[in-house]
This record gives C-alpha cells, structure tokens and sequence, in this order.
C-alpha cells in the first residue's frame, strides 16, 4: 500500500491526463480564490498602505542587504518553526499539519504527473504527509480548541474560517481510506472514498475564497513588515 502510487491504478480506471488536467484545475480554483480574497479584504493594499506609513515613521537606514537577512530569518525562524505559537503542543500541531500538507501535495503533484516512472519514495512520502496532516488536524480539533471553548461554544461548533482545516483533514483522511481499500481489492469501498476524496478536494480548493486558506500567505508578509519596522525604528 504504502510504496504504490494510488493514482498510477486507481479504481475507476481514471487516465492520467484526466487527473493531470483535475489538478490544474484545483491550481486555477487557489489562485482564483486568493486573489477574490485580496480583492475582497483589501489586505495587499494595507500591507502597502502600512509600508508607506513605516518608510515615512523610520529613524534608522536599512540596507538592502540587513532587509534580505531580515526576510530569510523571518521565514527560517518565524513562518519555518510556527514561532508565532507560544505553546509547545499548539506549534507541534501546526507543524505537524503545515509539513504534512506540503509533503502530501507535492508527492501528489510529482505522482498524477509521473504515474508510470514514479519512484517507490513518493508514494511513501504521500501517505506519511498525509498521516502527519491528520494527527496535526486531529489534534487540533478535539484537543486544543480552545478559543470556542472559552466563549462558551462546543468543539464541534463550525464556521467558514473552519473549512480549510477540515476540507484539509477530511482530503486527507480520505486519502488515506481510499489507498487502503484500493490496495486491499475492495472495489466497493476503495470507489466510495475515491470520489469522496476528490469531493473533498474540490471542497477544499474550490472554497479557499471562504476559508483561510489565503491567510497563509498573509502572515509570513505581516512578519516580515514587522521586523523591517523593529529594525528601521518604524514600530
């Protein structure tokens, strides 16, 4: 199970341009979706805006070469190790999930393009990456909600800015469900999670306009705009 690569024989006998063009089109919904998200809250123009209002507020010159430093440290320490999360658990979970989830796609995307030529370790590497997402998910959601326990809601309460975790736990999930029964000849289950799993996908990909998907690539900007600050006297 864990060294096949699940696309290369999938049940419904899928071809390989069919799942090709399937992943590109989840590539147009992300970018699509993001940049409906920036649109819609404005948020590249603030970190502009903000910028414009830190150049002027600065009491110290920085050179180009301590802002490149800056940025490499704020993506190796900041964005690389989740240092945003005082707790141990809390920043274990992210790792767990954000790692897992970059792990999983990419073995996804060199599987659905390589189905005959695929190397044993990418079939391993996207059922660990899928695993690591899960107990990251998992973790979060049943153990360390505790933001909605504080107000008073249940764990199981659920918005929109849920969706990307859960879509992201259940493609997994399903994933994982699908390979299993796939390995195991069980045509009947292996199919029910292959179309759940790419149920779930569209879900994902498609409702990253609703989630938070888009606040991935907010939080690295906003950190880096936070240091450039502390260092130009800006903040």
């Amino acid at each position: 199970m864990i060294t096949t690569n699940p696309f290369a024989e999938n049940v419904l006998n899928i071809p390989s341009y069919a799942i090709q063009g399937f992943l590109i089109l989840m590539v147009v919904f992300t970018i699509g979706g993001v940049i409906l998200d920036m649109m819609h809250k404005k948020n590249v123009k603030f970190f502009f805006q903000n910028a414009k209002k830190m150049k002027l507020a600065a009491t110290n010159s920085v050179s180009t070469g301590e802002k490149v430093s800056i940025v490499v440290k704020t993506l190796a320490h900041d964005v690389a190790t989740s240092a945003e999360f005082c707790g141990v658990t809390r920043r274990i979970t992210h790792l767990l999930g954000m790692y897992g989830t970059i792990i999983f796609w990419v073995a996804s995307a060199v599987m659905i393009f390589n189905t005959s030529t695929t190397s044993t370790i990418y079939p391993m590497l996207w059922h660990i990456g899928a695993i690591m997402t899960c107990v990251g998910g998992y973790w979060f959601w049943f153990i360390q909600r505790v933001d909605v326990r504080a107000e008073g809601n249940s764990w199981s309460r659920i918005v929109f800015a849920d969706l990307f975790v859960l879509s992201l736990v259940g493609t997994s999930t399903l994933g994982l469900l699908w390979s299993y029964f796939q390995s195991a000849n069980s045509i009947g289950f292996a199919t029910l999670f292959f179309v759940m799993f790419i149920i779930s996908n569209v879900i994902l990909f498609g409702g990253v306009y609703w989630s938070k998907f888009a606040h991935m690539f907010y939080k690295p900007g906003a950190a880096i705009q936070k240091h450039l600050a502390e260092a130009d006297g800006s903040r």
